[in-house]
């Protein structure tokens, strides 16, 4: 489960409901930062498990290089509201949709982000339509299933919630995690972080989590698809990964002809790890695709 080093947003940035044409999403929207000149707008996709918040730290130095960053909770994410039941609801093509609807109302063409799960939603967006966006990273995002151990702890949640509440679930997920991992001070003078993590995880759909883990277990290879598209790409990762290995990744950028950047003592959530040099690279990036074409 991903970690946000807080869930208060960052100065001058705006929590609300985007409206769009399939539904109302929940968003951080953080402005470029004043006296910056405005370079552009990106979209930004969690992964699994996760939410707007992972990117809170993220928006601050984009901001100071130019670039509004919308962070959004997908479709059943947290505080974006959902079926509880319905999987279908949560197919990868249904959400591709979404994206390209938040994308709209967000006023394009965008940059596009996409963290792990998310990074498998952004490209089944481009396939589907890759007009409103001037380019993709995918950051610590595959081009395939995730790892087998991995894919175990997905087959053990999918376990779970077929037997327990979402409650329920929370408290045995916080029995097995070690002290470390469950005693977090408080920050900003808000809620505990596990509070903060407990009411995420409750916010969160089941049937979302049931359906996107069964797609980050069984994802087909679509880089050669992906590659086909006149979009500038972005790979970015760790210096490790448990869920892709890194010379998977590595490999996923050269077949991409991908801009590469690998962040040192970062593992898979680079965003919170090494929240600077994630930033500075990612800002890099964009500022080589002013027009969004290669």
């Amino acid at each position: 489960m991903s970690r946000p080093p807080t869930f208060v947003p960052p100065p001058g940035a705006r929590v609300y409901s985007l409206a769009t044409a399939r539904g109302d999403f929940a968003v951080v929207d953080a402005p470029v930062a004043v006296g910056v000149e405005p370079k552009g707008v990106a979209l930004l996709l969690p992964g699994f498990t996760g939410s707007k918040e992972d990117f809170n730290p993220l928006h601050v130095p984009l901001a100071e290089r130019g670039y509004r960053t919308v962070a959004v909770d997908g479709r059943g994410q947290f505080e974006s509201d959902g079926p509880v039941t319905d999987e279908a609801a949560y197919a990868q093509e249904e959400l591709a949709l979404d994206v390209l609807a938040q994308a709209e109302a967000i006023g394009g063409p965008v940059h596009l982000l996409g963290h792990s799960l998310g990074g498998q939603i952004s490209r089944a967006a481009v396939l589907v339509d890759h007009s409103p966006f001037r380019s993709l990273t995918l950051m610590a995002s595959g081009p395939a299933q995730i790892s087998p151990p991995q894919q175990e702890r997905v087959k053990l949640l999918q376990d779970a919630l077929a037997v327990l509440s979402m409650a329920e679930v929370w408290e045995t997920i916080q029995a097995m995690e070690p002290p470390e991992e469950t005693e977090t001070p408080s920050l900003d003078g808000g809620l505990d972080d596990r509070d903060d993590l407990r009411r995420r995880w409750l916010g969160t759909k089941p049937a979302q989590l049931l359906s996107t883990g069964h797609q980050l277990c069984t994802e087909p290879d679509r880089v050669a698809e992906l590659a086909a598209l006149p979009l500038p790409f972005h790979v970015l990762s760790g210096s490790r990964d448990d869920t892709w290995p890194v010379p998977l990744l590595d490999d996923m950028a050269v077949r991409l002809k991908a801009w590469r950047t690998v962040v040192q003592g970062a593992e898979h959530s680079p965003n919170t790890d090494r929240p600077l040099e994630t930033a500075r690279a990612i800002a890099d990036f964009w500022d080589t695709t002013p027009n969004g074409t290669r």
